[in-house]
């Protein structure tokens, strides 16, 4: 496309820069500012001879309009306040300034639409516009979006348990607050910092008192807000998460669930994803070292992240947020029960919580909250935690009706499963006949005997069964299924087998032996199962105190 720029003539030209000249004139005389400067001990004289007929500020002055010399003015910084204390100090309005600007933007842009008319257009193509004002019209509508910041007020006091975390992010804080610190020591904080952990353990609220606490806007984003179905939206959309945030640095750029637009590259692919990825790898290389800001992600799975993401210079800190311990649930719970009225032991309730994270200790203090005041209790009790801490961890579900058969069956395989959990020391509250909440192994690293006792307690209840009847329920499955994936952990992915390599044999070996020495454990010690056996079948479950109890009677 060629442009025929209009031939001016020399009268044009002489029209145009005057013009000019009269505008910078008229700029000149209303930018000027002619008020007489007066001194502390003339505006002491204009005060007290009442001269002073308005007064009004502006720009770090203070202005006089008097009765007989016009309009004066003084730094506002010299007068004392007592001396101004019967005035009304009034900002100056800036009204006739909007009048001013309109007036000359209107007619600057008629100026500028009549000489854009003059122009000319020759166009090579004759075919050329009406296809590109069709593609035009076919392409959708992209939406805006609009990258505000927030301003966090979780605070890490306001978190409990995250003693460990809490040391590994003191140094962003501190470097988002006095960054000159570091760089005159010449060292650089990292880009990226990658929280790492199951969900509920609190990652969110982690980033969010980072934020707080070094006082810095806190930009949030999911993963998955990246992923559009426009061609070259997720990658807008990242570029404008990184423009917004310079513009307001020192700041925080926080991207939850990061493993939906960052997984692994395929070879040959290059879709939407890819392309956001990208544009997310390209903005964090683009990083100055003074540019203050930090990109903090969440993500509950690793694995799946690409290589591109991890390397350093991008996301070269990981910080691993595990389930929390038992004095960390403790803490939890002391932060969630502060405005709840209590009588009850914390830290029992932090030893019978074992597997839980953060979000469900929140949820039980709630519903033992909710169950305390349906009840029209004045304080909160262990009670009613006992009673909520199964729907929290697995739903209400609806009791089965068991015929007498059916019962007795079910007796004697949870029975076999209590003596199972006590013998190995497993952590459990109580076992019930519909429910046995011993929490899978968590811990890291995972010694084989640990493994080994959890697959023995969920064959313990198949063994038992067999031992009096002779066969077992099909209610069996849940418990089998969970023996079968530990076994095949423990074979295929921790090389616990008879040899480093894996292979199915050893998974049916490893499954045949514990089953046998279970059912073997079982049988010596049949006095302890008819026991809790009679537990079972008189009160419908039985507490881990009562069973560590009985079976040392016993023994």
């Amino acid at each position: 496309m060629n442009i025929t720029w209009p031939n001016f003539n020399r009268n044009q030209l002489i029209l145009i820069v005057s013009g000019g000249i009269v505008l910078l004139l008229l700029l000149f005389a209303l930018l000027r500012n002619s008020d007489n400067t007066v001194t502390l001990e003339e505006a002491t004289k204009l005060i007290e001879n009442n001269q002073i007929e308005k007064a009004f500020s502006d720009n770090g002055y203070t202005y006089f309009a008097t009765k007989n010399e016009g309009v004066v003015k003084i730094s506002s910084s010299q007068l004392p306040p007592e001396l101004t204390a019967n005035l009304v100090i009034e900002p100056k309005s800036g009204n006739g300034w909007i009048w001013f600007f309109l007036f000359f933007a209107v007619i600057g842009g008629a100026g500028y639409w009549a000489w854009k008319n003059r122009l000319g257009f020759e166009d090579d193509s004759p075919l050329e516009a009406p296809i590109v004002k069709a593609a035009a019209a076919a392409e959708p509508e992209v939406p805006s979006t609009n990258v505000t910041p927030a301003k966090s007020t979780v605070r890490f006091s306001d978190i409990g348990g995250i003693g460990d975390v809490k040391e590994e992010l003191e140094e962003i804080i501190d470097f988002l607050r006095n960054p000159k610190r570091y760089y005159s020591f010449g060292a650089r904080m990292p880009r990226g910092v990658l929280l790492v952990g199951p969900p509920g353990v609190g990652k969110t609220m982690i980033a969010k008192a980072v934020a707080a606490e070094a006082d810095v806007p806190f930009f949030y984003q999911s993963g998955a807000s990246f992923v559009q179905i426009y061609v070259g939206m997720g990658a807008k959309r990242v570029s404008e998460l990184f423009s917004a945030a310079k513009k307001n640095a020192p700041a925080i750029i926080f991207i939850d669930e990061i493993d939906a637009v960052g997984k692994k590259r395929e070879g040959g692919r290059n879709d939407e994803r890819e392309g956001t990825l990208n544009q997310l790898l390209t903005e964090m290389d683009g990083f100055e070292e003074t540019s203050g800001i930090v990109v903090i992600a969440a993500t509950n799975n690793i694995d799946v992240m690409d290589a591109a993401l991890l390397r350093a210079g991008r996301f070269d800190r990981r910080i691993f947020v595990e389930l929390p311990t038992a004095s960390e649930r403790e803490a939890i719970l002391q932060k969630y029960l502060r405005h709840i009225p209590h009588d009850l032991s914390v830290s029992d309730v932090a030893k019978m919580t074992v597997g839980f994270n953060g979000a469900s200790l929140a949820a039980l203090v709630n519903e033992a909250a909710l169950l305390c005041m349906r009840q029209k209790e004045i304080q909160v009790k262990q009670e009613h935690f006992l009673a909520v801490k199964d729907k929290v961890m697995f739903g209400k579900k609806k009791i089965a009706m068991l015929s007498d058969e059916q019962r007795r069956y079910q007796v004697r395989y949870q029975a076999g499963k209590v003596f199972a959990a006590t013998w190995f020391d497993l952590p459990y509250e109580k076992i019930t006949l519909t429910n046995d909440a011993i929490t899978p192994p968590t811990a890291e690293p995972q010694l084989r005997h640990e493994i080994e006792a959890h697959v023995r307690v969920h064959l313990a209840g198949i063994a038992s069964s067999h031992l009096r009847f002779g066969e077992h329920a099909s209610n069996a499955s849940h418990d089998l299924s969970v023996a079968k994936d530990l076994v095949h952990a423990m074979i295929y992915e921790y090389g616990m087998g008879s040899s480093v390599l894996p292979s199915e044999e050893d998974e049916a070996k490893l499954m045949d032996r514990l089953y046998t020495e279970m059912s073997t454990l079982l049988e010596r010690n049949e006095k302890i199962l008819s026991k809790f056996e009679a537990i079972l079948d008189e009160y419908e479950h039985i507490s881990k105190a009562l069973a560590r109890a009985t079976m040392h009677e016993i023994l």
